[in-house]
């Protein structure tokens, strides 16, 4: 798809939201009760606020209503903090509901209308910025994830399986988890960029029987070979659970990855472990319904980086995930139909999860991913970005911030980033410089 039939099917989101919009099932209300769709104001946030703390029970039902449920829960908050009563440390939300995360995500928006199919939902940047871009609208990504899912259940996975995922940050890599989601198996991605013993370390404690991964990775105009480091992860006798390797293959559509590393993956290969997805997705259909889940079942398990020990599981449930990150997207970042937003987080991270995936996918919007790093080839990147593709919305680390600030500010100046209309920022907390920086720089 071209830069002009983009613009023109985002104008047409913008159009097409009011009447999706009249359309809702009362998504958003109980009992005539409601929340608003935006915050406009301070005085309006700290109402809202105050209400979420006077009644924690009225205010998140409200909040899960926002998504569509199999079953809505009669039980909303139920949590123990007090480790030294009998219960001791106990946290359940929504736990008689049931739902479905994939479906939420996509199967929702076109089923309300169905030409919310021909809406852009991701947009790829690759790591090269000479190599095209790639669009994929709703309805392509639900085809996907639902063969690729069928895939998944054809090696033997089901719900509550447990599924590693060690994938670059592109379209598949989506496609994978919402695959996951939508069959209910457990995924636990570990960022690509982590050692084989790393990998090896996250596969052994979650007790992974399947590996997803890609043949290469692109990244700084850099080619790394990630099934080369599933093949040594995998001779540890600790990962001898491990039947299978599913590997998306990148280097027959990207002419900048070299001829060299296909060979590389090729030397590690292993018949009957080893499955090419592509390859494999062409002897499935795409009829895969949702598994409903509990709103208690695991979505994913994410590992700590292991900076300061070994690194710890920590275990996401379905329910009360998707309503934090469904309510917080909306609150937080005001998305408007036909806006692009942007998060440089990696999906080997929480915020990635969060903020790339699940909450903008739960909100109907066009989320865009890039492949590479903000100074390749020069510190510009971000900022071409940005005007390439009409960002309206920024999201990156108070890191990234203080890395790019090393640079001449003509990077920045040399570009208009005038679609911008709302920054932010996450994993630590922003010193004071940074945040000059960024407000009077960038936005």
């Amino acid at each position: 798809m071209d830069d002009s039939s983009f613009d023109a099917k985002q104008e047409l989101v913008r159009q097409a939201s009011r009447s999706y919009s009249s359309n809702e099932s009362n998504s958003t209300s109980t009992n005539g009760l409601q929340l608003p769709d935006t915050i406009t104001s301070v005085d309006e946030y700290r109402s809202l606020y105050a209400s979420s703390i006077k009644d924690p029970d009225q205010f998140w039902k409200l909040a899960a209503n926002q998504l569509d449920w199999y079953h809505f829960p009669t039980k909303i908050k139920n949590v123990q903090f007090d480790y030294r009563s009998s219960r001791g440390v106990d946290i359940k939300w929504f736990e008689d509901g049931v739902l479905n995360v994939c479906y939420n995500c996509i199967d929702r928006h076109i089923e309300r209308d169905l030409n919310i199919a021909q809406q852009i939902a991701i947009i790829f940047e690759p790591d090269v910025p000479t190599v095209a871009s790639k669009y994929v609208t709703y309805g392509e990504l639900l085809h996907s994830v639902k063969k690729t899912a069928n895939v998944l259940k054809k090696h033997g996975i089901t719900k509550g399986s447990h599924v590693t995922i060690y994938m670059p940050m592109v379209v598949e890599a989506v496609i994978a988890l919402l695959a996951c989601a939508r069959i209910g198996a457990v995924h636990s991605v570990v960022f690509a960029a982590f050692s084989s013993i790393n990998l090896a370390e996250r596969i052994a404690d979650c007790e992974s029987t399947i590996i997803i991964t890609s043949d290469v990775s692109m990244r700084g105009g850099k080619c790394s070979s990630l099934k080369n480091k599933v093949d040594e992860a995998l001779k540890y006798e600790k990962c001898r659970n491990v039947k299978t390797v599913l590997v998306f293959q990148q280097n027959h559509i990207r002419p900048e990855i070299k001829s060299d590393f296909v060979q590389s993956v090729l030397n590690g290969w292993i018949n009957g472990r080893d499955f090419w997805i592509n390859d494999e997705i062409t002897q499935v259909n795409d009829i895969c319904e949702p598994e409903w889940m509990n709103a208690e079942d695991p979505l994913f398990i994410l590992y700590t980086s292991g900076s300061t020990g070994k690194p710890k599981g920590i275990l996401h449930t379905t329910g009360g995930y998707l309503t934090c990150v469904n309510l917080t997207f909306k609150y937080v970042f005001n998305y408007q139909p036909g806006d692009v937003y942007m998060c440089t987080a990696d999906i080997g991270w929480i915020t990635g999860h969060s903020y790339v995936i699940y909450g903008p996918l739960a909100n109907r919007a066009t989320s865009l991913i890039f492949e590479g790093t903000p100074t390749y080839p020069d510190a510009s990147r971000y900022w071409q970005i940005i005007d390439k593709y009409n960002v309206n919305i920024f999201y990156t680390a108070p890191t990234v911030i203080r890395s790019l600030m090393a640079y001449s500010t003509t990077f920045v100046t040399s570009t208009s980033r005038e679609s911008l209309r709302i920054l932010g920022t996450i994993g630590e907390p922003i010193n004071p410089e940074a945040w000059r920086w960024y407000h009077t720089v960038i936005g």
